[in-house]
């Protein structure tokens, strides 16, 4: 099974706030379900930046929703989604209520960073914590560590 990893807070805000877009700067052709993995690492300057620029783009709201970094898992799976399309990079970044513009129905553009590429996600839910480690692109688990997941 393809897994594909995340920073934190970025996976928590994925499962928990509904971000249906993943942002990034390479594309793929692949679509259908991925393993979430959170990556082991994650600055405090990268936190407060991921949880500003929630308050800031999206809801000063959801951005207090947000746990604590220590209270967020590392180092392994943490969840589930589908990828069910690729938008391209665009040029700019759309205002509060133009979200919807040129995205799919129910996909809030406003979580489509600026010249990358944005996989839509879909069917997210959280799934008990399988510790493992992660790697870059898209990647294939070690069949144990998927069979410790689907138990």
């Amino acid at each position: 099974m393809k897994a594909i990893s995340l920073r934190q807070p970025w996976l928590w805000i994925v499962v928990h706030l509904d971000k249906c877009i993943e942002n990034r700067r390479w594309n793929t052709h692949y679509r259908g379900f991925v393993l979430l993995h959170a990556s082991s690492a994650c600055s405090r300057l990268e936190y407060s930046e991921a949880v500003e620029w929630v308050r800031l783009t999206i809801s000063p709201d959801l951005a207090m929703k947000i746990p604590p970094r220590v209270e967020l898992p590392f180092g392994g799976i943490c969840g589930r989604a589908e990828i069910v399309d690729v938008l391209p990079p665009r040029l700019g970044r759309p205002s509060k209520g133009e979200g919807e513009a040129p995205y799919p129905a129910g996909v809030d553009g406003r979580w489509h960073m600026p010249e990358q590429y944005g996989f839509i996600l879909a069917n997210v839910v959280q799934t008990p914590f399988v510790p493992c480690k992660g790697a870059l692109s898209l990647f294939d688990l070690d069949e144990d560590v998927v069979r410790r997941c689907a138990a």
